[in-house]
């Protein structure tokens, strides 16, 4: 019995782990910590998880694993007591721009059933309720209403569209129906008749008249019958004395405009179904529109010097012909500015025309005809991204377009019709707008608000809504939205999404694998998120979480420490047992958590060059009028809750600010009112967590550029020379060099239909990535793969006699990643790697000393060693006079900010606004604040 309540793991050797054995406890809540590097996700993702995931492939009939051969056992002796596992990463999310909040968490599934089944329509016409009527209800009303009154029955067919509709009468007429009411007159339907084409109609075929009396009882029924029948479930009726036409329906109607709406299904109040989808978007809720900008980036430039950025300089080609067919016709010439050219010239560049021109020869004064055809340069790159076959001409058309909100829908995805169907006057979309706060405050208070025929019918949908919000807001999600799109997801946001879902599905004896839940979560709300952990673990799980924060640690039941150092110095389990064990130990974590050691606070705070950058009437998403001042030659913390707008005033308003002023930069900033203070930058920087590249064939070498040097240096080895080998022969991307099986990947992606693809070695090459003569080039006696499966720090050393290799790995290795190999796949970094990997990119660059740096999070996946050689790092390039901004919840890095601008209250619509500015020691006074109140006591701590 006693085996069932550990997870043992014998012989483990994935990557860098030595060997090792571990008795992890289950059903208990353990965390994984270590320095970055020292083998936490190879224990965790690459021994325990592949394993689990190996046994389920292993249920899978011969059939299925036929396809799926290449899942080979990780590096380990023995796993026992393994459970099923799931594993939450922080890259799982679909990145599809059909993927929301409200899809992924299915909470967005459950409201489309309750709008279907319990919501009320209301006419886009007249905002009056729909009705809908059954046969008899019909009959009685029209009985009650127009009782002993001459009337016309009509079936409507045409509502306001043009056309000549000459066959549809020859339709009526075969059908036996003599009468038509064709724009409120009616008609005798005559043989040939047709109308007027361009303009609208209105048509409708009379069915019957007749005196409503007993005597017409049977006469009405039947003619009710037919003109529901011919009018698609809508019936028209006219009384003798009132020309105001009655509308009935079967469906639901409008009773004054007599539009209906088909009887509402769930995928009606779906944007990725074409029953609810918005016919301009495709349901998107965006759309992409040309910007002039992006053509004409530089108007005091011609045409022939490449004014217009799509077409480049001037060539010998048809369009540059008819450009000079314009200029003679508009007498300008392509060698003038463009904004000297005459405005209906440039509309017919851009938006084209056609039109027959004779000019006079000056010379020999002959009068020569020349024709213009020419689409427009918008008309073709709209016609290109729609209706181009090649992936990389929509590319192309893309990149001078913009995003912007569709213009039918105003971004809320859905037909015009679906948004009609309302709920206490709330449609699905104002549901899907609110924060999960406020959304969770709604349906509190609606249950009493539904007719008791509602509330039958929502009861059970209300209750699994409101448990799904639950699990959000104890998460620490509250200032989502449900309509936020996933792509806008950080890792932790996305990861603590997927960690509710989980918690919803009750599942009991799995083991949950999580990858540093905690990032981009502010203090305030880690324990939120570790009460979740302990809810998971307390229904029967087992929860084992690689994490580096404080709090999760002291709230384990058990931690296992790995190290002692990063890379081939790590891989040994340290230190082993519950939070006062670990202390026990002389590991570098103990000696952080221990106050042993610790990231200083600087004696002082630097004054800055005296020059800022003030930045007012900031409004984007929920900025509340945000006026800002950001003193230059210091380093700058932007701290507040998840979600209380510090990416939308920073990534999303300064950057793209900064980035068109020095770089020409085209993304349009969120609305501010006016900058100032732009002449002290002359170098922006940002480094985000975005990948360093989407396929395996982007690495770390290829991204900083050091294995275009690499390849020089074996194209330079005597071998090479007398084979005559250029440096492209030592390429995985180009054919000659590279193992043409696996075409340089070093493996092959196997596409399931029913789990995410598989990537398998290549056969032919072991993943080597090259063919058998590129690696008989030897340089030290290392071939080009050897190389690329080097460490940062083995190659450092390896390379430190050619100072341009020597200087960019040094400086990797500087920021913490002496780990990493060189030709580690860009797809298997976490994010907090990419961010390193691109600030050494960007330090191993000169710096100009007015360089403004921006950092969103960089501590994600950093131990408090790493951190501090981080900080080290960021504090020279500011000690040189540049400034840097980092984002950041952290507080050992908050703690050494010369300047914090801190943003709250809480996160979503309660946030926006700037609560406290200053230093440190400045903010701690502010009673509001949560950084405030956190900070406070790391100082105390420090102090003490």
């Amino acid at each position: 019995m006693e085996s069932q309540d550990f997870i043992e793991v014998y012989g483990a050797r994935a990557h860098n782990l030595k060997n090792i054995d571990v008795k992890i406890p289950r059903e208990k809540l353990v965390v994984i910590t270590g320095l970055s590097g020292s083998g936490k996700s190879s224990l965790a993702f690459d021994t325990i998880y592949a394993e689990g995931q190996r046994r389920y492939i292993e249920t899978f009939s011969a059939y299925a694993r036929q396809f799926l051969g290449g899942l080979e056992r990780p590096d380990v002796d023995k796993i026992d007591g393994l459970s099923p596992v799931i594993s939450i990463e922080q890259k799982t999310t679909n990145k599809s721009p059909r993927s929301t909040v409200g899809t992924i968490t299915e909470i967005y599934d459950f409201l489309r059933l309750l709008f279907a089944r319990a919501s009320d329509a209301y006419s886009y016409n007249t905002d009056e309720k729909m009705v809908s009527y059954s046969d008899e209800q019909i009959f009685d009303l029209i009985t009650s209403d127009f009782k002993d009154k001459k009337t016309t029955i009509l079936a409507p067919l045409i509502k306001s569209r043009k056309g000549h509709y000459r066959e549809l009468f020859e339709q009526i007429s075969k059908q036996g129906f003599l009468r038509a009411r064709v724009d409120g007159q009616i008609v005798e339907i005559t043989k040939g008749m047709r109308l007027d084409r361009y303009k609208t109609h209105d048509i409708e075929v009379v069915i019957d008249r007749l005196v409503i009396n007993d005597a017409s009882e049977k006469r009405l029924k039947e003619s009710i019958k037919t003109a529901l029948h011919s009018g698609n479930n809508i019936l028209m009726i006219i009384s003798e004395n009132d020309s105001k036409p009655r509308y009935f329906s079967r469906e639901l109607m409008c009773p004054t405009t007599g539009i209906a709406y088909p009887n509402p299904e769930p995928n009606a109040f779906s944007f990725n179904s074409p029953k609810g989808a918005c016919p301009n978007c495709n349901g998107l809720g965006i759309t992409n529109e040309v910007n002039l900008r992006k053509i004409i980036p530089d108007d005091s430039k011609s045409i022939k010097n490449g004014a217009i950025a799509p077409l480049g300089e001037e060539k010998n080609t048809w369009i540059f012909k008819q450009l000079y067919h314009i200029a003679e016709r508009y007498t300008f010439k392509l060698s003038d500015s463009i904004h000297s050219i005459p405005k209906e010239a440039l509309e017919v560049i851009l938006n084209g025309g056609k039109e027959s021109f004779e000019v006079t020869s000056k010379t020999i004064g002959v009068r020569r005809s020349y024709t213009i055809d020419f689409e427009g340069i918008i008309s073709f790159i709209k016609n290109q991204y729609k209706h181009a076959e090649s992936s990389s001409i929509k590319r192309w058309a893309k990149g001078y377009m913009d995003e912007i909100a569709c213009s039918e829908c105003c971004g809320k995805r859905l037909k015009k019709e679906s948004l009609y169907f309302k709920i206490e006057d709330k449609n699905i979309s104002d549901l899907a707008q609110m924060d999960i706060q406020e959304l969770s405050e709604w349906f509190d208070t609606i249950a009493s608000k539904l007719s008791e025929k509602q509330f039958h019918i929502a009861e059970e949908i209300l209750k699994e809504i409101r448990t799904r919000i639950q699990f959000l807001l104890d998460v620490g999600l509250d200032y989502l939205t449900l309509d936020r799109s996933s792509k806008s997801i950080s890792g932790g946001e996305a990861q603590r999404i997927r960690l509710a879902t989980q918690i919803g599905s009750q599942l009991v004896g799995v083991l949950y694998i999580l990858d540093e839940p905690s990032i981009g979560l502010h203090q305030r709300d880690n324990q939120k998120l570790i009460d979740s952990l302990i809810k998971l673990r307390d229904i029967g799980n087992s929860v084992l979480v690689v994490e580096h924060d404080e709090d999760m640690i002291k709230h384990a039941d058990y931690v296992l420490d790995i190290g002692p150092g990063a890379g081939r110095h790590g891989g040994q389990i340290v230190s082993e047992g519950n939070f006062d064990e670990l202390l026990k130990h002389d590991t570098l974590t103990a000696d952080y958590l221990a106050k042993k050691k610790e990231i200083k606070v600087p004696k002082q705070r630097r004054k800055g060059n005296g020059n800022s950058i003030k930045l007012e009437g900031a409004t984007g998403n929920n900025l509340k009028n945000v006026d800002i001042t950001l003193p230059l030659g210091k380093m700058i913390c932007v701290t507040g809750v998840s979600g209380s707008g510090k990416s939308t005033l920073i990534n999303e308003t300064l950057y793209p600010i900064l980035n068109a002023h020095i770089y020409r930069g085209v993304k349009t900033p969120m609305p501010y009112k006016k900058i100032k203070g732009l002449e002290h930058v002359d170098k922006v920087i940002d480094i985000d967590q975005s990948p360093i590249g989407r396929t395996p064939r982007s690495n770390p070498a290829t991204y900083t550029g050091t294995f275009g040097e690499i390849r020089s240096l074996f194209a330079k080895t005597p071998e090479a020379a007398i084979r005559g080998y250029k440096p492209g022969r030592f390429s995985f991307n180009v054919k000659g060099g590279r193992c043409e099986t696996c075409q340089g990947g070093g493996v092959k992606v196997i596409e399931m239909n029913f789990l995410p693809d598989v990537h398998v070695e290549c056969e032919t090459c072991q993943g080597k990535r090259f063919n058998r003569e590129t690696l008989e080039i030897r340089y030290k006696g290392k071939s080009i793969s050897d190389v690329l499966n080097m460490t940062i720090e083995d190659a450092t050393e390896f390379f430190e006699h050619i100072p341009k290799i020597y200087r960019k790995l040094k400086t990797i290795k500087d920021v913490g990643l002496g780990y990493i190999t060189l030709g580690q796949q860009s797809t298997t970094l976490s994010g907090g790697e990419a961010q390193r990997i691109k600030l050494a990119t960007e330090l191993s660059k000169r710096d100009t000393g007015n360089t403004f740096y921006i950092l969103d999070e960089p501590t994600t996946g950093l131990h408090f060693e790493d951190i501090r050689v981080l900080m080290q790092v960021l504090n020279k390039l500011v000690d040189k006079g540049n400034t840097v901004l980092i984002i950041e919840h952290n507080l050992d890095v908050i703690k050494l900010a010369d300047h914090i601008v801190d943003l709250g209250l809480e996160g979503g619509k309660k946030g926006g606004t700037i609560l406290v500015t200053g230093a440190p020691e400045e903010i701690i006074k502010n009673k509001k604040s949560y950084t405030a109140q956190f900070l406070k006591r790391e100082l105390a701590s420090i102090n003490q």
